[in-house]
């Protein structure tokens, strides 16, 4: 597989697994699995897709790639989490944007 493929399923399936994270924290309690099913199968590609490029793009394993993964992890939590504390929406919320401002931040300034 090419690079570019590697970073468009990486990309794609990143908003989407924030976009059904983020529709969890709205969404009725009846739609709970179809929801979480989504969003842990783009959890899956989400992680496909990064080490991938960390194959193919031979970066090896510095600090930034370590933050992109917890990163990963909390976002994948989160959408558990929305359906699970309803009370606290607003600042699973805010976290959530927290979260995938860092990721970003990791990905263009690679500072360490």
């Amino acid at each position: 597989m090419s690079v570019t493929f590697y970073q468009i399923l990486h990309l794609v399936s990143v908003l989407v697994l924030t976009g059904y994270t983020f529709y969890a924290f709205a969404a009725p309690p009846e739609t709970r699995r179809r929801v979480l099913i989504i969003a842990g199968i783009a959890s899956f590609l989400v992680v496909l897709g990064g080490f991938g490029l960390q194959a193919k793009l031979k970066v090896g394993w510095p600090g930034w790639l370590f933050v992109k993964l917890a990163c990963w992890l909390a976002l994948s939590a989160l959408a558990g989490l929305g359906y699970r504390r309803r009370g606290a929406t607003g600042a699973l919320a805010v976290a959530a944007i927290a979260i995938a401002s860092v990721a970003v931040l990791m990905v263009y300034t690679r500072p360490f």
